[in-house]
């Protein structure tokens, strides 16, 4: 790929080509809200107030597992401040969409807008970027499940797309929490701990099958859209010395009316150029971009984004390629040689630099690689 250039380098030369009217807030996605509110609310009644076949229940509950992630996805949208300008407002708002998905709205800022998206795909500072070998070499466990085939953890690490966001939520509290000043910890803690307390109320007022049925398991298939997007954002592009969202991010392409119930989510690297956009106006912002830089831009249809992240491993070599540390396979990445329809790799080299500067940092690199064999 040619010389990175940062998103505002991007945003310069495209924002002059954009209708005004793209860059203010779009409050009428709020109807889309009040919408998936309103199914919320009909659909926690329907449960706990009737009974009904379980294959019922089950049917409500993808529905609502349905509404829950698209509600995640409009909270994204508001706590970006494309929906309304008001702080207090945008908070507030935001905290209701992100509700199901139990993130408050001070951390979801902290942790996304102010780092994730200043710091995107840095091996460092991105909280949301994947290990580099060297990385998973200091990590215990870490090792333990990279020895394990690749099959076994492609399977593991889908699965786990259905606790995953609240997972990782979880390790964000407690990663920023000491970050905030005194009086904002302890709205940052309510936010966390009231929708639980909402959540566990249900639990005791509809017991537990229906509660099953109304929160935990819509839990876990919000978890699993909400991370199946946000799987293909990143992990097919290397990580970057330089926030180029052309080169570290992926737009992935769905029916168009999955884009109408998800709020355009799947314009991701159009999202990193103008995150203070409305994703209304995302596919107009794709056109231009296609028309002024078509070799660095990186979509692919969802399916197909999914299938190559069953295909490669996540764990960043020499910053441009992905390795499975047991075989010593390396996989290209997006930009550096990746073909979706041909997923080859070559085998690890003793010369390449990654080893050479492991061995000499006395790094049990074969510990990684081979279990207990050494390289």
């Amino acid at each position: 790929m040619d010389k990175l250039h940062s998103f505002a380098w991007y945003a310069a030369r495209i924002a002059p080509k954009l209708p005004k009217k793209a860059f203010k807030p779009v409050p009428g996605r709020l109807w889309g809200g009040l919408a998936y509110l309103l199914i919320v609310i009909a659909g926690f009644l329907t449960i706990g107030l009737f009974q009904l076949h379980p294959f019922l229940y089950l049917g409500i509950a993808f529905v609502l597992g349905a509404s829950f992630a698209a509600m995640g996805f409009l909270g994204h949208e508001i706590l970006h401040g494309t929906v309304v300008r008001k702080p207090w407002l945008r908070d507030l708002l935001g905290a209701i969409a992100f509700w199901p998905l139990s993130t408050g709205p001070k951390l979801w800022r902290k942790w996304h807008n102010l780092t994730h998206h200043v710091h995107t795909q840095h091996e460092e500072h991105d909280p949301d970027s994947w290990p580099t070998l060297e990385r998973l070499s200091k990590t215990k466990f870490l090792r333990w499940i990279y020895r394990l085939p690749h099959g076994v953890r492609a399977f593991a690490s889908f699965a786990s797309l259905t606790v995953m966001f609240s997972l990782h939520s979880a390790k964000m509290f407690v990663a920023y929490i000491k970050e905030f000043k005194p009086k904002q910890k302890r709205s940052v803690w309510m936010q966390l701990i009231l929708p639980w307390i909402f959540w566990f109320s249900l639990l005791f007022i509809m017991g537990p099958v229906k509660w099953f049925f109304a929160f935990l398991l819509p839990l876990l298939i919000a978890n699993a859209i909400v991370m199946g997007y946000i799987s293909t954002n990143h992990r097919l592009n290397p990580i970057t010395e330089v926030n180029d969202p052309l080169a570290n991010s992926l737009t992935v392409t769905v029916p168009k009316w999955v884009d109408v119930l998800h709020f355009n989510f799947s314009y991701h690297t159009e999202h990193h150029l103008f995150p203070g956009m409305s994703s209304k106006y995302y596919p107009l912002v794709k056109e231009h971009i296609k028309s002024m830089w078509p070799d660095r831009y990186h979509e692919m249809p969802f399916g197909k984004a999914l299938v190559a992240l069953w295909k490669t491993p996540r764990v960043y070599f020499e910053g441009n390629q992905l390795i499975d540390p047991k075989q010593g396979h390396v996989y290209a990445t997006l930009g550096h040689g990746l073909d979706i329809s041909n997923i080859t790799y070559r085998k690890l080299s003793p010369k390449d630099s990654v080893v050479r500067s492991m061995k000499k940092k006395k790094v049990e690199l074969g510990k990684v690689m081979k279990g207990n064999k050494r390289v």
